[in-house]
């Protein structure tokens, strides 16, 4: 098979040929069709980011494909089946504390160096070798739909948050950190489950104009400046009422005092659930209130990607039109051009644009 290889931190990657993959019991290859591209992978694959991760490597956490053979222990799934592969694998030694990677992306810890490892290629290639349990069948499937199909990968992130924070429908959340991917699938995943008011922030008062745009006008936008108190009295004042619950998702460049705007903007008895990356690096960690946290009842919890049977339920919000596909803006890049895909995602990074790549097109 060919797959684009990435031998050297800062350097291009390079199309090759490797083994084609073989199943075995709990396994099952697939034919990659599309495969995400996202914004920071640039980041990724310099080096800056810093993820735990060991070379020569296949990259690319997940994307959709067909089925080309299964193990011995699948009862459901057929070739030719059109999937979605779920680059979050976990250890099975442990259910309560499973160690987890993302495939082809990084360790969450270096106690997962095992598992990264073993399931060590990603998806920027022609075949995939993936956990059984890490494979969910769509249905029918019009090949030249499988990039847009892509953003299962982005609308699932904050879809766990959204289910950490128990969101009910009619509630008011605030996405802070909304002109991101994961923030910007955040703010359509929220409405999808029935919220009432959406109050996206972000310093981009375009990137806020053409959420509501293309979503509606239960998406509030509310240009954030910086200024910590500034800000949050301006969350306050938007969301015309209460504010049940705060999900973030700002990135590592963003401060402490960001987060903390929508933090304490939320109401006696709110609920708060962090998926950023503020505090990474020489970033400061975020202060928290001990005292206004006990007499005013508010949760805070972190949360990490999301739960197994997140995928079928996503996949079933998108079939039932709850969440339309056709927000996103497609520019597919094939194989051979994956240095392309790489330079035009760090460019375009915005929550309505996708960067798709194709391992199923042209890989001369």
């Amino acid at each position: 098979m060919k797959a684009a290889v990435l031998s050297q931190l800062g350097a291009p990657l390079a199309v090759q040929t490797l083994p084609d993959p073989v199943p075995g019991t709990g396994e099952v290859i697939v034919d990659m069709a599309a495969a995400g591209v996202a914004g920071y992978t640039a980041g990724v694959f310099s080096g800056a980011r810093n993820y735990l991760l060991e070379l020569p490597i296949v990259p690319g956490p997940g994307g959709i494909g067909l089925v080309r053979a299964t193990g011995p222990d699948a009862t459901k799934l057929q070739a030719g089946d059109w999937v979605f592969c779920d680059p979050t694998i976990r250890s099975r030694d442990d259910v309560i504390n499973p160690d987890s990677i993302l495939l082809g992306w990084t360790a969450h810890a270096e106690a997962a160096l095992p598992l990264h490892r073993y399931y060590h290629n990603g998806s920027y290639a022609q075949q995939l070798l993936v956990p059984t349990e890490n494979v969910t069948a769509l249905g029918e499937l019009d090949p030249a739909d499988a990039g847009r199909w892509c953003a299962l990968s982005r609308l699932l992130v904050p879809y766990g948050g959204l289910l950490a924070l128990d969101l009910q429908p009619s509630e008011t959340v605030v996405i802070n950190g909304a002109t991101g991917g994961f923030g910007g699938a955040g703010v359509a995943v929220a409405l999808a489950m029935g919220a009432g008011t959406v109050v996206a922030t972000g310093r981009r008062q375009q990137s806020l104009d053409s959420l509501r745009a293309r979503l509606g006008p239960r998406v509030v936008p509310a240009r954030m400046t910086g200024e910590e108190e500034q800000d949050r009295r301006r969350i306050i004042e938007l969301a015309a009422g209460r504010i049940d619950c705060v999900l973030d998702f700002l990135p590592r460049e963003a401060s402490a005092g960001q987060v903390r705007a929508a933090l304490l903007a939320v109401s006696p008895g709110g609920r708060v659930v962090l998926m950023g990356g503020v505090g990474s690096g020489d970033n400061p960690n975020v202060p928290l209130p001990y005292r206004w946290l006990m007499h005013n009842n508010v949760t805070v919890r972190g949360q990490w990607m999301y739960p197994r049977d997140a995928v079928p339920r996503m996949i079933r919000m998108v079939r039932a039109g709850l969440i339309d596909l056709q927000h996103y803006d497609l520019t597919e890049f094939g194989l051979c051009d994956v240095n392309d895909a790489v330079a035009h995602a760090a460019a375009n990074a915005s929550p309505t644009q996708m960067t798709v790549l194709r391992p199923d097109r042209d890989t001369t």
